[in-house]
């Protein structure tokens, strides 16, 4: 089980008792007319107590009764049409409140709670209600706490250099939810695989990525699917997912899938009629020589940028045996020439958001440079090669090729963990099932 008080003892640890953090939860939000989006909890505030439900406030300090959650109240008639509440009974019973109120009080409450913090981890500049909230009840907790002779909020930090910084590192009970994530993701990918060809809409591949999702038991989609055949798979964040996969062209899937709101996060590439042309096997296997050299980067006391440089480098090789670019290598990658076909970054954190919290370079008041790898670390590696299809300086072979391998790889004490290994990446296995089952 996840151990959520465990996760904010880890918090109170890190607090003087002068300091306190306030994190709140979204909510609804409109899809049209009067239709809401399906709720989805914010990840501090799951992490720090496993509540689900919109319109939440959490307040933790070190003391006798650290945790205060601000939530929705019990109404039997709100419950009928939109579910179930808990109310601040059941912040108290079943989520380890020490108290618990109705959202509603927080504007008279927080001014209480505040006197006596000189520092507050709140993250401004997110929702201006908030905001507002927070300093009306500063100014108040100031002109109360100088008659008591208690201090008031007058440092602020943001979650990232404390709470953040904890979620990046993740314990066993994280790392099973992920592992489980990455196997349903796989599974679906698998599913998906066999699912396309010539003649298919990119929504019915996608349609059976959320079959398998659910039919699993996941918390749905961990972030909305690229399904993205022919050259759609050059834009890199194409979610339309409508057209018709055509004999020849390549299929592009980057999905994944939640399990208590850890997602996982996996991309695979592969033909629509289940066999490489000669050019297309040629871009794959410099972007898969790439992801491997990238995950074997990925150990402990290795960082971030050497991650992403372990690609850019055999990439930068590969455009030029492919015709791309022309010139020295180590030149090339110094100029950043190959931003053209390569323009985004190889990794990034994952966990509780598919672009997950933490720092990439070190702390304040640490030597400046990349983020060592640590054991726990969780990140994915992705890197891609792009060739739009109207890029006339491309050998017209390639033009229209977007190919992009990820993996979700766990930083460990010795080698490196694909937790995503069951989806198949090697060319000839893709092939080999696409064919049993095309």
């Amino acid at each position: 089980m996840l151990d959520f008080a465990a996760h904010r003892r880890s918090v109170l640890e890190r607090l003087a008792d002068d300091e306190a953090v306030l994190v709140f939860g979204g909510a609804h939000h409109l899809r049209n007319g009067d239709a809401e989006y399906r709720y989805r909890p914010d990840s501090d505030v799951f992490w720090l107590t496993g509540w689900e439900d919109p319109q939440v406030a959490v307040f933790l300090r070190p003391g006798d009764e650290p945790l205060t959650m601000f939530v929705q109240p019990r109404d039997p008639e709100r419950e009928t049409w939109t579910g179930r509440r808990k109310g601040p009974e059941g912040a108290k019973a079943e989520h380890g409140a020490d108290a618990a109120f109705a959202i509603g009080t927080l504007e008279s409450e927080l001014p209480r709670l505040l006197q006596g913090v000189a520092t507050l981890h709140y993250g401004f500049a997110r929702d201006p209600e908030h905001d507002a909230l927070v300093m009306s009840a500063v100014a108040r907790a100031r002109r109360s706490g100088r008659l008591k002779g208690l201090v008031a909020p007058q440092t602020f930090h943001h979650p990232t250099v404390l709470l953040h910084d904890l979620r990046l590192l993740k314990n066993d009970a994280e790392l099973d939810r992920m592992r489980e994530a990455a196997r349903i993701s796989s599974l679906a990918h698998v599913r998906a695989m066999r699912a396309t060809g010539p003649g298919v809409h990119e929504y019915a591949v996608e349609a059976v990525l959320h079959h398998a999702f659910l039919e699993q038991g996941s918390t749905g989609a961990g972030y909305t699917p690229i399904v993205a055949a022919g050259d759609n798979a050059t834009i890199l964040h194409y979610v339309t997912n409508r057209d018709v996969c055509e004999d020849g062209e390549l299929m592009l899937i980057d999905a994944g899938c939640e399990v208590d709101y850890y997602t996982a996060d996996i991309t695979r590439t592969f033909p629509v009629n289940g066999t490489f042309t000669d050019v297309q096997r040629r871009v794959y296997d410099i972007v898969l020589d790439a992801q491997l050299a990238s995950i074997d980067a990925c150990r402990a006391g290795r960082t971030f940028h050497d991650v992403h440089m372990a690609s850019v480098h055999r990439l930068t090789e590969g455009m030029v045996e492919l015709g791309l670019l022309t010139g020295d290598v180590d030149e090339l990658v110094q100029e950043e020439a190959y931003k053209r076909y390569y323009m985004h970054g190889t990794s990034h954190w994952l966990g509780l958001d598919v672009h997950d919290v933490g720092l990439y370079t070190n702390a304040p008041g640490q030597e400046a440079g990349s983020r060592p790898l640590e054991p726990g670390m969780v990140l994915t590696v992705e890197p891609g090669l792009y060739i739009a299809l109207d890029d006339e300086t491309a050998p017209e072979e390639l033009r229209g090729i977007g190919i992009r391998i990820e993996d979700d790889v766990l930083v460990t004490d010795g080698e490196p963990e694909v937790l995503t290994d069951a989806a198949p990446k090697d060319p000839d296995v893709i092939q080999e099932l696409m064919a049993r089952y095309g």
